[in-house]
């Protein structure tokens, strides 16, 4: 029987614009006229518009652009003090579930997620990761 599953990694990836510069920041390297990328596989031809990922160990691949978009999707961004409540809701707080920190929220925290319509914004952020503004 077949089963379906769902990525669960949060990966980070640059896309190469065709640019010495950019193959240089990506670590691509030229042969015979085209830009390479060292994976765990082996060298991988890389073309315009290619995004470069990064995965948990560190290990590199490529994917074409219009694969990169029909499968992973930037994480949302979050303030500093949405941060900090997500965390103490997951860590000490003990909150289990999205729907409970939502309902839990106060002050600064619940304006951000009811007053600017960011309920959508929050969920994402507590199931799939997230940044926070200001942070690289």
């Amino acid at each position: 029987m077949i089963k379906i599953y769902r990525k669960t990694a949060t990966i980070k990836a640059e896309q190469f614009d065709g640019t010495k510069q950019s193959a240089d920041q990506l670590g691509l390297f030229k042969y015979r006229g085209g830009w390479y990328l060292e994976t765990l596989e082996g060298s991988m031809l890389v073309s315009n518009g290619y995004w470069i990922a990064t995965g948990v160990k560190g290990e590199h691949w490529a994917i074409a652009n219009d694969v990169f978009k029909k499968t992973y999707a930037k994480l949302p961004m979050i303030p500093k003090n949405v941060d900090e409540y997500i965390r103490w809701c997951q860590g000490e707080g003990g909150v289990g579930n999205v729907i409970d920190a939502m309902d839990y929220a106060h002050g600064d925290v619940d304006s951000w997620i009811h007053d600017e319509h960011n309920s959508d914004v929050f969920a994402r952020a507590w199931l799939d990761g997230y940044q926070v503004e200001g942070h690289k």
